[in-house]
């Protein structure tokens, strides 16, 4: 079996992506299953950033750095480079669809979509508030990294 790689996508590759990606790699790690993960944003507002500050301290708090990542934007390549695509929102869904190119191998799905009983919900968006938004966002993102561990065993 390949390793499957995961690509997380929210707008600008600093608060809920990246904290999908440590929460994926936390999951798959307790799991034991080997994957690849990554994150980007549809935007190009924070390449070579690091992710919010409050994003860092969300995933300390959860024994998980992520300071080192660096943001980047979704690129056509990935398509090809990853077996999942997993979008944040339905905003972010939109802007994946318009880059994904026709012969595109990526499975392409909304986070709170693969699981059970949160179809249709998006992953909270923290950037406009306080410690309590990056507290829910962190609650989304470790409900859909179990969900994605799970279908992928």
């Amino acid at each position: 079996m390949t390793t499957p790689a995961i690509l997380f996508v929210c707008l600008g590759n600093i608060c809920r992506s990246p904290l999908a990606e440590a929460a994926f790699r936390e999951a798959a790690a307790r799991a034991g299953l080997a994957v690849a993960a990554d994150s980007a944003g549809t935007a190009d507002y924070h390449v070579g950033e690091p992710p919010d500050p409050r994003s860092i301290a969300t995933a300390k708090r959860h024994g998980i750095d992520i300071a080192h990542y660096r943001g980047r934007q979704l690129a056509v390549e990935d398509f090809d480079r990853f077996d999942w695509i997993v979008g944040m929102d339905r905003s972010n869904m939109r802007d994946i669809e318009r880059l994904r190119p026709s012969d595109s191998r990526a499975k392409v799905a909304m986070f709170m979509d693969l699981v059970p009983g949160r179809e249709g919900a998006e992953v909270a968006d923290p950037w406009h508030g306080g410690e309590d938004n990056f507290v829910r966002t962190w609650e989304d993102v470790s409900r859909g990294a179990e969900a994605l561990v799970a279908l992928l065993r």
